[in-house]
């Protein structure tokens, strides 16, 4: 695909969520929930009828791959302080399927598909110089599924991560040994913090880090049961990274709402106070940056017909469990969530600063 294509597919994406987001401030959350509920009940799917994932057309990212989406690189910013690695990484996309028809989105819709190389582009490439990025097809839970608290939507997001879990069997069975780098934003780092949770002691001294981004994640609800620590330190291996991007002044409420006083998996109820942020500038947890520690911000041209990196834009603090963007932040405008809610360009706006990031860590793993 094209980088006009790519730029106009992401133009398109986001307006989407827009449209869903303002929904819900303006008409109410019921509107947004029969806009977005899936059609019918959830249907479970005829016995072997997933993804093969021996097979290569159900990856969007592998080595193999001619065309590669996660190998795209961009220009401007500044160069990555640390040599290529060769760390196995396994990243897990967000949502892409947007109708309302099914409850899990077929990995063969053309328009899903399309919005999913944008995000391998625009987040998993950030990793590719640290090592080979795997990111694979699956039955994602339609949007939808998010916004209810039900039975079909617990069947869908258990057959969007049982998908994700063949997936990443098939990839430890392809790289059984070495560093290890796993990431995923939104849906998928709901799934990547599953699969943390069930693979804690296999992961035991290959993990590099792990980037659970646009997920809120909590440290006394959630990270034991990786048996996992936050980042408290930009050479840290075997921790994990998390961040949700906000501008000033954030309003979180409906991240909140839903997230605060349920239950995780060791038992504890999530609280605010738990949420955690590490800052990709920083590689630490609370971490706070000026602009001038950001090696480059993913934008977009006016044109949308390409993306440069550009350094000292962006600056970010942790405040409260949120990551709260400052600087010279470029003009998104509509593509900007209400609430200052930024969550569409967790990645981009520090794609540099993750580049480095794990390659840093990686270089960590490699002296241990």
């Amino acid at each position: 695909m094209c980088a006009r294509r790519f730029l106009i597919f992401v133009f398109i994406m986001i307006l989407l969520f827009v449209a869903g987001a303002f929904a819900i401030y303006q008409f109410g959350q019921q509107v947004l929930i029969s806009q977005a509920t899936p059609q019918g009940h959830f249907q479970a799917p005829s016995p072997r009828t997933g993804p093969d994932y021996s097979k290569l057309d159900s990856w969007v990212a592998r080595p193999e791959l001619t065309g590669n989406p996660a190998t795209t690189s961009f220009s401007g910013g500044r160069p990555a302080p640390v040599p290529a690695g060769d760390a196995a990484v396994f990243y897990v996309h967000p949502t892409t399927y947007l109708r309302r028809d099914r409850w899990n989105g077929p990995i063969d819709d053309r328009e899903s598909r399309q919005r999913t190389d944008l995000f391998v582009r625009s987040q998993a490439s950030a990793f590719s110089p640290s090592g080979a990025v795997w990111a694979p097809l699956y039955r994602q839970a339609a949007f939808g599924a998010f916004l209810l608290r039900s039975s079909d939507a617990e069947k869908a997001l258990a057959l969007a991560y049982s998908d994700v879990s063949a997936a990443f069997a098939e990839f430890l069975e392809r790289n059984p040994t070495g560093p290890v780098i796993l990431a995923a934003h939104s849906q998928g780092a709901l799934h990547l913090s599953h699969l943390l949770r069930d693979h804690a002691d296999g992961l035991k001294g290959r993990l590099v880090a792990a980037y659970v981004v646009g997920w809120p994640l909590s440290t006394s609800a959630d990270l034991p049961a990786m048996k996992l620590g936050a980042c408290t330190s930009p050479e840290e291996t075997g921790c994990v990274l998390s961040w949700q991007s906000f501008g000033s002044p954030a309003n979180p409420d409906l991240i909140m709402d839903a997230w605060e006083g349920t239950q995780g998996p060791t038992g504890l109820k999530r609280e605010r106070k738990d949420m955690l942020c590490v800052n990709p500038l920083t590689g630490t947890r609370d971490g706070a940056a000026a602009p001038t520690a950001n090696p480059g911000t993913l934008i977009p041209t006016a044109n949308f017909a390409s993306a440069t990196l550009e350094a000292d834009r962006v600056g970010a603090r942790c405040d409260n469990g949120l990551l709260l963007v400052d600087g010279d932040i470029p003009p998104l405008g509509p593509f900007v969530l209400p609430g200052n809610n930024y969550h569409v360009y967790d990645y981009a706006l520090f794609w540099g600063a993750i580049r480095d990031d794990a390659g840093r860590r990686l270089a960590a793993w490699q002296k241990r």
